[in-house]
Formats: structure tokens, C-alpha cells, sequence
């Protein structure tokens, strides 16, 4: 796997690769307007073709809302085809004033989180292509959203976590069931549901299956802010992480800091 430079710089691609090797993937922020399209029209793919999610667009295939113009895309590129085959969205709290808030405030009410003192960035409306969900694109995510962090000295990440309720809810239920038991932030870091999902009970021996997204997020070392949002639109349930870069676990501050000390001056 490659990534690119601490700061995220487009570099030249790769000439095409042979269809038999592995895709080579890259992670970068997108370079110009083409790419967010690709990425829009990615997103439009997996949530509204793939999900079934009800998009308030105004232009066909692709996904886009009024936040879009004040984030940074990252996006994960296969060089062998070019093709942008995952991507999230960046949103900087200084380009949240702009915008009228946080994605996340429309779900939530983040009073508590936007007293926590420190830098914040939101990440959103993540998606990975159907033939890349091996791991190995989400992983590439994740190593360049902790070098844009870690680089740019913020100090929480934040964004919301879906949980799909085509099963009427049950892993919904079950995955919550588990978080409240292990993975909730503290008392005076909680959010709260403009529009709640509402709780049932469910089987005692049901197994949480916990959504890609959200795994990683827990694997890093992120809290859940409470009860999630009921997204009719996305028939999700939204669960709100809150990451505090320093408990970022040390492999992950290891290596990104030991990359940028070898960087050349």
C-alpha cells in the first residue's frame, strides 16, 4: 500500500497496471472539481442506488448537499484504473462557521461537544466501492485521515456512523445495546437526538454485526455520544462519534509521526 506525502499533495499517477496485479491504491485530497464529482457520483452509487436512500438532489446520478462546497474530499484512487473507489468529506470547525454549523448539528444537538475546548474536524458521507470492501480501501481511509489530523494539530474527529435498519431495527437495537455497555462518551460529552430511534427490546443472544464504518471508528479508540438519530431518508440509524486524537492508539501516532521525522526538509 502507498500513500501520499504528510500533507496530502496529489502526486502523478502510475501508468495503467496490468488487470492481473493487485489495484495499488493511493490515498489523496481531491484536486480539482472532476474528482469531487467522482466522488458525488460514488456516493450516489452506494446510497441511493445500492441502499436505496431518498437524495433531495437537484442533479441527476449525483449525491450532493450544501456542505459539500466547504469540505475537503479525501478520496482512495485505484492507480491501475484511476478510478476513485472511496472517499469521505472533511469539514474543518473554521469551515463549519462558514457553512452554518457541523453536518452533524442537523441530527444533534452538539452544545456539549462544541464546549469541549480544542480544534475540531467532521468527517461525512463516507463510502467504499462494492468491489473494494476487503478492508484494504477503508484502511487507506483511516491512514490518511490520522496523518491530516495528526499533521494539522486538531484535537477531536467527529462525524455520524450509520447502522442500516432494513431489518426493521434489530441490529440497530443490539449494536446500542453493546455500546451503551462499552463504548459511550462520558456524561458531560453526550449529544442528543433532534429526532430519536425509537428503542425495543430485542433477543438476549442476538450478535451485534457492527457496520465497517463503525467498527473502525471503535477500533481506533472513538466513543459514541448517546442515542442515535432516526434518518428516514437513509433508513439508518446515526450514532454520533467523538474521537479525541489523543487517544488515537499509539501504533497509529507512531506511525504517522515517525513518517513525517523521515520527511525530508
Amino acid at each position: 500500500m502507498a500513500y501520499t506525502t504528510s500533507n496530502l499533495q496529489p502526486k502523478p499517477l502510475a501508468p495503467a497496471r496490468p488487470a492481473r496485479e493487485k489495484p495499488r491504491l493511493v490515498v489523496e485530497l481531491a484536486r480539482n472539481e472532476h474528482d469531487i464529482v467522482a466522488s458525488q457520483k460514488l456516493r450516489y452509487e452506494i446510497f441511493a442506488r445500492e441502499s436505496g436512500a431518498l437524495l433531495h438532489n437537484t442533479i441527476p446520478g449525483v449525491d450532493h448537499d450544501r456542505f459539500d462546497p466547504f469540505c475537503q474530499h479525501m478520496l482512495v484512487r485505484d492507480e491501475s484504473t484511476n478510478d476513485i473507489v472511496a472517499s469521505t468529506r472533511i469539514l474543518t470547525d473554521e469551515a463549519a462557521r462558514k457553512a452554518g454549523g457541523f453536518y452533524s448539528g442537523s441530527e444533534f444537538d452538539l452544545s456539549a461537544v462544541l464546549a469541549l475546548p480544542g480544534r475540531k474536524m467532521e468527517i461525512g458521507r463516507t463510502c467504499v466501492h462494492a468491489d473494494y470492501r476487503n478492508g484494504s480501501a477503508i484502511t487507506m481511509l483511516w491512514n490518511g485521515l490520522a496523518e491530516y489530523l495528526l499533521g494539522h494539530r486538531f484535537d477531536y474527529l467527529m462525524g455520524c456512523a450509520s447502522i442500516c435498519l432494513r431489518d426493521g431495527g434489530m441490529q440497530a437495537q443490539t449494536i446500542m445495546r453493546d455500546i451503551r455497555a462499552n463504548a459511550l462518551t462520558e456524561p458531560d460529552c453526550r449529544v442528543t437526538p433532534l429526532l430519536p430511534f425509537p428503542a425495543h427490546p430485542v433477543a438476549a443472544d442476538l450478535k451485534p454485526q457492527m457496520p465497517p464504518l463503525l467498527k473502525a471508528y471503535l477500533r481506533v479508540g472513538a466513543k459514541i455520544g448517546g442515542e442515535p438519530f432516526w434518518d428516514k431518508d437513509f433508513n439508518v440509524a446515526d450514532v454520533f462519534v467523538l474521537l479525541p486524537v489523543a487517544a488515537l492508539e499509539a501504533r497509529y501516532a507512531r506511525h504517522f509521526i515517525g513518517r513525517r521525522q523521515e520527511q525530508p526538509a
